[in-house]
């Protein structure tokens, strides 16, 4: 296990604050007040992520990413030991405020001390959010092939085989995630432009938005939480002066939103987002992808997504545009 830490405080003071923690019994990270002599409120309880995902999707560059952050960062950290990490953060008097706890597959009781840990955590109130990294089965094998390493499930079978076991282990963790990054076609400098446009401010928005465009012709993107259909609309690309062009073009966004139903489909959906975002926030949701599709994710969908993203950053919500297939064909 490796641990990496940034800000060690003061020795002597976190040796007062255990001797107290002794004399009192066992820390409560959650809730009530703090009777020691001197205090007159709760430890602060650290900001909580954990890193999960499919072995090869980039968990160690998230991780390092945060690290770069601040962020307290344990790797393969037994998840039975992650409540006792938060009690030891919150006993550091703000020394360790922000802690990222990177599990994986490699403890053969993995879900059973995980979900135990979470609803540990949930008993005490302590809010945590799930990131999950995600990659296609042939990216996966492309990765471990590289470097001549063996998936570590796949014992005496193939990588493959490896892949599906972990995808298996992994699916309840990745429908319970707060964010999911699909690395598929990310090299390692765009994940970590992901995770610093996610967790690199100072104060937390209450809702960050990804609107993504895509064609479905390259497949549906596979961290969409929503997916928005632009084939009603009349395709830019049968009009022989606009198919060179893409949906960033004037000439072709003009085309997109004269179409009959383009204006009122981007009105309504952008009503029917406020209230998905309401819920969203209600839940504790603090990320969600918008996955919006055309043909060849060079037109319509970019145009559209161009849209949706301006009126969505005028709601208040935090937004991330990315064109996913523009310039593929």
């Amino acid at each position: 296990m490796t641990e990496h830490t940034h800000d060690h405080g003061d020795e002597q003071a976190r040796d007062r604050t255990d001797r107290t923690d002794r004399a009192d019994g066992a820390a409560h990270v959650s809730t009530g007040s703090a009777k020691e002599k001197g205090e007159s409120a709760a430890p602060a309880i650290p900001e909580l992520v954990i890193i999960s995902g499919m072995s090869g999707a980039g968990r160690s560059t998230a991780a390092k990413c945060l690290e770069d952050l601040g962020w307290f960062v344990v790797d393969n950290l037994p998840p039975a030991l992650i409540p006792t990490m938060v009690e030891l953060g919150a006993r550091s008097q703000g020394n360790v405020a922000r802690i990222a706890v990177v599990v994986d597959v490699r403890g053969r009781r993995f879900f059973d001390n995980l979900r135990e840990s979470l609803a540990d955590l949930e008993a005490k109130h302590v809010t945590r959010r799930i990131v999950f990294l995600e990659s296609s089965d042939d990216a996966l094998v492309r990765r471990f092939e590289s470097v001549r390493r063996p998936h570590p499930l796949q014992g005496d079978g193939r990588i493959v085989d490896g892949i599906a076991a972990e995808r298996d282990l992994l699916r309840e963790l990745r429908g319970d995630a707060d964010l999911v990054i699909d690395t598929s076609s990310l090299n390692v400098h765009e994940l970590r432009a992901k995770m610093d446009a996610q967790f690199a401010g100072d104060e937390e928005p209450e809702l960050r938005a990804t609107v993504m465009s895509f064609g479905f012709k390259y497949g549906l993107p596979v961290d969409a939480d929503l997916v928005v259909d632009c084939r009603f609309l009349p395709n830019p690309h049968w009009v022989p002066e606009l198919r060179p062009y893409t949906g960033l073009n004037e000439e072709v966004s003009d085309y997109v939103f004269d179409q009959p139903g383009a204006k009122e489909f981007l009105n309504q959906y952008t009503e029917l987002l406020q209230l998905i975002a309401a819920g969203y926030r209600r839940e504790g949701k603090r990320y969600v992808t918008i996955a919006v599709g055309c043909t060849g994710g060079k037109h319509r969908s970019v145009a559209m997504s161009e849209k949706l993203s301006a009126r969505l950053a005028t709601e208040g919500i935090e937004t991330v545009l990315v064109h996913r297939d523009m310039g593929r064909e």
